[in-house]
């Protein structure tokens, strides 16, 4: 009670959550995880995240920092512990179109972010469902990626700098907006996809990027995926590497999407095994501008290319977009798959990682393995094809632990026999905590020991996350 009243001192009583007004942060958005929090802290510069963090070092007191409560890991449990929540750190403290650069502060809503570049004519490149809620510490904290990943990369190449407030109080100013500067240890590394257990993320300076003046957007059926990444590759060719989206939708993903969602038209007369969502963007004027027939030069080349691929036989099926009512609800299929995903339990969901021309051989060892440990078991997966991400789901017909265990080991194994990876953009936090146990290099777990001790020596920074 001594630091509560201590942390009520600093941040003000309305700002220090207890009991019942604690209660909504006790949840994640998967249900899988809830907790009690001692309290939830909420403060609104980094001198107070500061203060709190000296108080909570000086205590032993650990802390959970929490952005807009959109993991899927449990990297935000916290019972028991301080919460602290950087709802309030939510101002765009500059946006400085020249440079191209953002500075903001970790309790930016990520979609606001996105609005803001726009009135500059920008773009924030980071693009997936939850963008209405995650905030920007918490994107950074787990590396997030999302749809546009194959164009930009994920949240760690679109950061240059960041502030950060150690364990025990000190604030580190990495606010750096430079594109080189070799002086040392890139630090700002170290604290993008650590999920807040070495140090907490207050603000940051993000690049933008010119936002595409006009899109072109398919629905594209293929035979397999491997006429998938020849399309893919022939775009990058044809349109200097400006596709922005490459989603893959199995048939598995588009029979379960009619069953949640019936009010929905299917992009096709039929269902295909390799159905695609293709997105381009193009920013240089003869790209953009309709010619005499209003015909738009990036739509027309989609089109070229997809009517060459179709009479080689090496796709089956192609719509384009030809209005931005056609072009979001193809978006609005592709951002459905965490709805449809949690639909159905029990389940095993997992985010993986895998070379591209591996998907397919992942999807046929694994389906060819899983029957020995659950006949009965279904599949559904989503993926972003262009990187190699993949959303693959297993439902078993038992909800026990040890199978959910085992068919998660398979499928480890499978990725790893392919030089995968079992994490690829939803952070570790406590779900993985098995594989990182199994399968992480154990020179790497011992490194990363290492650094935690050495910025965290009391442990205090997120605790049981990350690290088995």
């Amino acid at each position: 009670m001594e630091l509560i009243e201590a942390l009520r001192a600093e941040l003000g009583e309305a700002q220090v959550l207890t009991g019942a007004d604690a209660a909504r942060y006790g949840r994640d958005v998967t249900g899988k995880y809830s907790w009690n929090p001692l309290a939830v802290l909420r403060p609104a510069t980094a001198g107070e995240v500061s203060a709190v963090m000296q108080l909570a070092h000086a205590a032993g007191m650990p802390v959970v920092p929490v952005g807009g409560h959109t993991g899927l890991n449990g990297g935000t449990s916290a019972e028991g512990v301080l919460m602290l929540s950087l709802e309030r750190m939510n101002r765009i403290r500059e946006i400085r179109p020249e440079a191209r650069v953002a500075i903001v502060e970790s309790g930016v809503v990520l979609a606001k972010l996105h609005e803001a570049a726009e009135q500059h004519g920008l773009a924030f490149p980071l693009f997936f469902g939850a963008r209405g809620s995650a905030m920007i510490g918490g994107n950074l904290s787990t590396n997030a990626g999302g749809s546009n990943v194959l164009r930009y990369g994920n949240t760690r190449a679109l950061c240059l700098g960041l502030e950060v407030v150690l364990a025990d109080g000190r604030v580190m100013d990495l606010m750096s907006e430079l594109h080189k500067d070799n002086s040392g240890y890139d630090l700002k590394d170290l604290f993008i996809g650590a999920e807040g257990t070495l140090g907490v993320i207050t603000a940051a300076v993000l690049k933008l990027v010119p936002k595409p003046r006009a899109y072109a957007t398919a629905m594209v059926a293929a035979p397999s995926l491997s006429e998938a990444l020849v399309l893919l590759n022939r775009l990058q060719e044809a349109t200097g590497g400006a596709v922005e989206a490459f989603e893959f939708m199995p048939r598995s993903y588009m029979e379960r999407m009619a069953i949640c969602h019936p009010e929905l038209r299917p992009p096709f007369g039929q269902t295909y095994d390799v159905t695609l969502m293709v997105e381009v963007g193009a920013t240089a004027p003869r790209d953009v501008t309709p010619g005499p027939d209003g015909t738009v030069p990036i739509a027309a080349l989609l089109e070229e290319t997809l009517a060459g691929m179709l009479e080689e036989e090496m796709i089956l099926d192609a719509v384009v977009a030809s209005s931005e009512a056609q072009r979001n609800e193809m978006w609005h299929r592709r951002e459905l798959a965490a709805e449809i995903t949690l639909s159905r339990h029990p389940l095993v969901d997992t985010d993986i990682a895998v070379p591209l021309d591996q998907v397919a051989t992942f999807i046929e060892r694994i389906h060819a393995r899983l029957p020995a440990l659950d006949p009965g078991f279904e599949t559904m997966n989503v993926a972003h094809l262009g990187d190699g991400n993949m959303h693959f789901t297993v439902y078993p017909t038992s909800d026990d632990p040890v199978l959910a265990d085992r068919i998660r080991e398979a499928i480890e194994d499978v990725v790893l026999e392919l030089r995968g990876s079992f994490s690829a953009e939803h952070g570790v936090g406590l779900s993985k905590l098995p594989s990182m146990r199994r399968r992480k290099d154990p020179v790497a777990l011992e490194v990363m020991r290492a650094v935690k001790t050495a910025l965290d020596p009391k442990g205090i920074l997120n605790p049981g996350k990350v690290l088995p």
